[in-house]
């Protein structure tokens, strides 16, 4: 054998043993370069044409089907041994998690929480607000985000101001077996749904007094046993003098100064204020309480001047002087009311609480009166009424006065920014029956009076044969009263609630009957020129409740 051929065989030879060495190199780091041609036009395996699929490319899935079922190759997942396997490391593992049932949970989830955590606060704010308040309570569930963005002073300034909010009612002083329960009992008028709300900071609080300002109820004074905690006895009682804030909307509670004096169910009004308000105290004289001065049909009769004692009849015409005054009370209010408004569009929204009358700590009527200012979270007393105008009954505010009503049908009211009471004579009050006493309400600058009178029979004179609630207005400017409307129901409960909101009068009657208690809420639109009143719920939300409930209940109306 030549030496030529020799040397070819040898390098045939050579070469063939390095082709062997580097597949066996290739397949024990995972890579089967035979597998890498089956499929050269179709650009590799039937594992590439998958892998394939997922960089775009689905042409490559057909044809490694194709040559798959031409050729006989077995499935991946199969429990036989096969020897095409071009997975490198780990692809595998992946590549069976990727397409697990619980890997394509995990992705659409991690997706829903990418969108929400791009989602501006911005768009996450205005879609919330315009949510119900039922809603609202329920989106605040979701997660710690949400309820942070919907329990900021700026998201509650925004929903304020919005067009998104409904009328409220929350029913206060529900007592059960005869204890105070504490229980608030809320109606959405829109849905006409009941809810119910623990407050266990009320249990054993009775006969206080309500007062709605902006998002907040306010509870002021009230009593509550000492020998029976939580119990209606008057046997031995404690006064309260504290005040209480209930914020529906974060349903949260805070405590503000307290009055001066103890006191149980006063009357209360509130009025909106500018930023240079200043409180006027009251002087200490028992003489300036002799005399009040008195506005009959727009003229000031009589007055007195507290820093002189003399008393001075006016000589010039009273009736220009006193057209001149009431001019110069309206441009004044008129202005205040222009700068109220420009500090509520910044934000800043100051107000006033008056408590005036009601029960002391020896159940007397008190006769002192008292205004908070919530600038300088503080209570200061205001001066007194005559000795002879009586106890009061109701009263609310109106135009920047407090107007209050006594049982001796005599009204008068309480000037807000200058501080003195105005003594007010009005036409012949409307008939009443006095075991009824009557309630003033006001909406949108206007007075109104809920009273319950006598309704002749039919054509005969004297007999009296039905009670009936009227509905009546005061005009301010000629100070007569004009009836409005009648209500429908009969005149059960002779401590029925009547609170104004907007456009709306609220009432609600509740008695007890056939040994039962019954509630009946209406609501009267003052703003249609026929004010019919009309049923509200038909659920009753007091058939739980103790007889005493009729007593020591109180509402008030929040728009939501």
């Amino acid at each position: 054998m030549s030496k030529r051929l020799m040397r070819s065989m040898s390098q045939k030879l050579r070469r063939k043993n390095n082709k062997g060495v580097a597949e066996e190199e290739d397949v024990s780091r995972g890579i089967s370069l035979r597998c890498l041609t089956l499929y050269g036009r179709g650009g590799g395996c039937k594992v590439g044409a998958d892998t394939g699929e997922e960089i775009g490319d689905p042409g490559c899935r057909r044809r490694s089907s194709a040559s798959e079922e031409g050729k006989g190759y077995k499935s991946l997942f199969s429990t036989e041994e096969s020897g095409v396997d071009c997975f490198s490391y780990g692809v595998k593992e992946r590549f069976r998690k990727k397409h697990s049932p619980k890997h394509s949970g995990l992705q659409n989830s991690t997706r829903n929480s990418d969108v929400h955590i791009f989602l501006p606060d911005d768009i996450l704010e205005m879609c919330l607000m315009r949510l119900p308040l039922s809603s609202l309570m329920n989106a605040r569930l979701v997660c710690k985000k949400w309820r942070y963005l919907t329990s900021t002073r700026r998201f509650l300034q925004m929903r304020q101001e919005c067009l998104y909010q409904t009328p409220w009612i929350f029913l206060f002083g529900s007592v059960k077996e005869g204890y105070c329960s504490g229980e608030i009992h809320a109606l959405d008028v829109s849905l006409k749904k009941w809810h119910r709300i623990d407050a266990d900071i009320l249990k054993g609080r009775f006969v206080f007094s309500l007062a709605s300002i902006q998002d907040d109820i306010y509870i002021v004074g009230g009593c509550s046993s000492l020998a029976n905690f939580g119990k209606v006895d008057k046997s031995s009682f404690r006064t309260h003098k504290g005040v209480l804030v209930f914020s529906p909307l974060t349903n949260s509670w805070r405590k503000i100064a307290s009055m001066k004096h103890a006191r149980s169910v006063p009357i209360l009004g509130t009025s909106e204020v500018n930023s240079e308000f200043s409180v006027v105290p009251s002087h200490h004289n028992r003489q300036d309480r002799r005399y009040l001065r008195s506005r009959v049909g727009g003229s000031l009769d009589v007055y007195e001047d507290p820093h002189r004692l003399s008393l001075r009849r006016q000589v010039r015409n009273p009736l220009e002087d006193n057209d001149a005054s009431m001019l110069s009370n309206r441009k004044s209010y008129k202005f205040s009311r222009q700068k109220s408004e420009q500090s509520r569009a910044k934000g800043h929204r100051r107000f006033v609480i008056i408590a005036i009358g009601g029960l002391g700590s020896w159940d007397e009527p008190v006769e002192s009166g008292e205004i908070y200012d919530s600038s300088s979270n503080k209570w200061t007393e205001i001066q007194r009424l005559p000795v002879d105008f009586g106890i009061i009954c109701s009263g609310v505010v109106c135009n920047g006065i407090f107007y209050v009503y006594s049982e001796t049908d005599r009204l008068a009211g309480y000037d807000i920014e200058r501080g003195f009471w105005i003594g007010i004579q009005t036409s012949p009050f409307p008939p009443r029956v006095h075991e009824y006493y009557p309630k003033i309400v006001s909406s949108n600058g206007r007075l109104f009076m809920l009273s319950v009178s006598w309704c002749e029979g039919d054509g005969q004179i004297g007999q009296r044969n039905k009670a009936v609630r009227k509905l009546w207005e005061l005009d301010l400017a000629y100070l007569a009263w004009t009836e409005v409307s009648v209500h429908p129901d009969a005149p059960m409960d002779w401590n029925a609630a009547f609170v104004a909101d907007r456009n709306l009068v609220f009432g609600i009657e509740m008695f007890k009957i056939f040994g039962q208690v019954l509630d009946f809420l209406t609501v009267c639109d003052i703003s249609n020129p026929v004010s019919d009143w009309n049923h509200i719920s038909r659920t009753r939300v007091s058939h739980e409740m103790d007889a005493s409930s009729c007593l020591t209940k109180s509402m008030a109306v929040l728009h939501l």
